[in-house]
């Protein structure tokens, strides 16, 4: 993505809080006649491997699986490198932000892509484990529910999903917060906190990066 040096992401934590909170991605690879195709789904990240906290980073790995009807995993198959994206809070700001009236509205957003190696899951056994720990992010009440479907039925769900596992290769995080703009900050940070969801979550954001407006 185009990604001015301003706006890239030093912190791997950053990237790693956008995609935890804000799962619901869309993974896109090439179809058959060479055309992007989109799948949007959840993914789970899966955590840092044992004894990697603090050393050097290890790939991040993401799991997720699809419809068997759609013919993205195909796609996946044959063509294994494909890219994923996350937006996180995303919001307008008014140019009435600023100081000086000579000036234009923008889009403020958090963005996470990452360059992937796709790994199909056939196994049974994989594909519950799999399961489960998306079940886990978004409703681990159900699991119990889940667990005394049966074995028929569970066989009967798991062969008409594919699961994947997604490698990261390359990671690219967008944070645009007009952090280059801090004579903006101030307003910024009043309208953002007296707005919706993604406004306030984008002043939340001002705060973690320390964008309180022109130093002294």
């Amino acid at each position: 993505m185009y990604l001015p040096p301003h706006f890239a992401a030093k912190d791997p934590e950053h990237a790693r809080e956008i995609v935890t909170s804000h799962p619901f991605a869309s993974l896109i690879s090439n179809d058959d006649e060479g055309l992007p195709f989109v799948t949007h789904l959840p993914l789970h990240l899966e955590p840092p491997a044992s004894g990697e906290e603090g050393g050097e980073a290890s790939p991040w790995v993401l799991l997720g699986h699809m419809a068997r009807a759609n013919p993205h995993w195909r796609y996946l198959q044959a063509r294994p490198t494909a890219v994923v994206t996350f937006v996180g809070p995303h919001a307008y700001m008014s140019p009435r932000v600023y100081p000086d009236l000579v000036r234009v509205p923008t889009w403020n957003y958090l963005a996470v892509h990452g360059t992937v190696q796709a790994t199909l899951i056939e196994e049974p056994l994989a594909k519950d484990r799999l399961l489960k720990k998306l079940i886990g992010d978004h409703d681990p009440a159900y699991a119990p529910q889940w667990m005394g479907l049966g074995t028929d039925y569970q066989h009967k769900m798991l062969a008409g999903i594919v699961a994947f596992e997604l490698r990261v290769t390359r990671l690219q995080t967008k944070i645009k917060i007009n952090q280059h703009r801090p004579e903006s900050h101030v307003r910024m940070r009043e309208v953002y906190a007296a707005g919706n969801d993604h406004d306030r979550a984008l002043g939340e954001w001002m705060d973690k990066l320390g964008l309180n407006g022109p130093q002294e």
